[in-house]
């Protein structure tokens, strides 16, 4: 699966690059003109909620087709939300760049453009589109590229959550030294979710790294047990986008609840 991702990925880049060629790009990064710091959105107390918006999953199918990005995004930053991801691949989540510009327009959260980035132009595309943070997965990228595109993102100002799934791709990470680690309970190549990942990885990562835990996840019971461990933040999409009300979702995952609250850890 994963590599099937990739290619269309590339395919992607290349396919937006003869229409808008990078330094066009360029041009435009000196109009941003908003700093909202993502990995400083993770390290508040307690646990932190990344909210994510995505239409649909290879995994899932159709999860909200009629789900507009300002309305889910007003509603996760009113129930508490940290930060939002949003998916911007088209052939496989059904996400855009326009959705990153409407999530980014519709509210003042930091935003992760959730994609699978292979090419310094999906950087500046982030950077001119509203993202404050990219996503850099560790499965999908040689020593090399990861190392080269973690430092040109950190140059444009973007922060990078580097996602890890086993034991040696954290070990990647590590060397990268890269401040923010995301564990996907997912398996990339299988599709399967099993979020004993999570803790299983969590006694290898050292003091000071922020962690972010990806994929499975969805009642509040799960976040404190995370938190017990040392996860500083978690990813939410499929249950937040599938919720009736994802206003009151964010709000009790978030622990801003006050039903929620007394459970929250000092």
């Amino acid at each position: 699966m994963i590599e099937q991702l990739i290619a269309a990925a590339s395919e992607g880049v290349e396919a937006r690059r003869s229409q808008t060629p990078q330094a066009d790009l360029e041009s435009r990064l000196p109009g941003r003109g908003h700093d909202r710091p993502f990995n400083e959105a993770l390290v508040r107390p307690g646990l932190s909620l990344i909210a994510e918006f995505k239409r649909r999953s290879p995994s899932a199918g159709e999860i909200s087709a009629t789900a507009t990005v300002a309305g889910q995004v007003e509603a996760y930053e009113r129930g508490g939300a940290a930060a939002l991801s949003v998916l911007t691949d088209e052939r496989h989540f059904g996400g855009s760049l326009e959705d990153l510009r409407a999530a980014c327009a519709a509210c003042d959260l930091p935003i992760l453009r959730k994609d699978f980035i292979v090419d310094p132009y999906q950087l500046y595309e982030a950077a001119v589109n509203g993202a404050d943070a990219v996503l850099l997965i560790v499965r999908a990228l040689a020593d090399a590229e990861l190392r080269s595109l973690y430092e040109e993102a950190r140059g444009l100002d973007l922060d990078c959550l580097v996602e890890v799934h086993e034991a040696s791709e954290l070990e990647r990470a590590l060397e990268l030294d890269a401040d923010v680690i995301g564990i996907n309970n997912r398996n990339l190549d299988e599709g399967t979710v099993d979020v004993s990942t999570t803790y299983e990885l969590m006694p290898d990562v050292p003091a000071g790294k922020t962690v972010v835990a990806e994929s499975g996840i969805s009642a509040r019971e799960e976040l404190e047990e995370l938190e017990r461990v040392g996860v500083d933040a978690v990813l939410i999409g499929a249950a937040l986008m599938s919720a009736a009300d994802p206003e009151a979702l964010t709000r009790e995952l978030s622990g801003t609840d006050e039903s929620t609250r007394e459970h929250h850890l000092p």
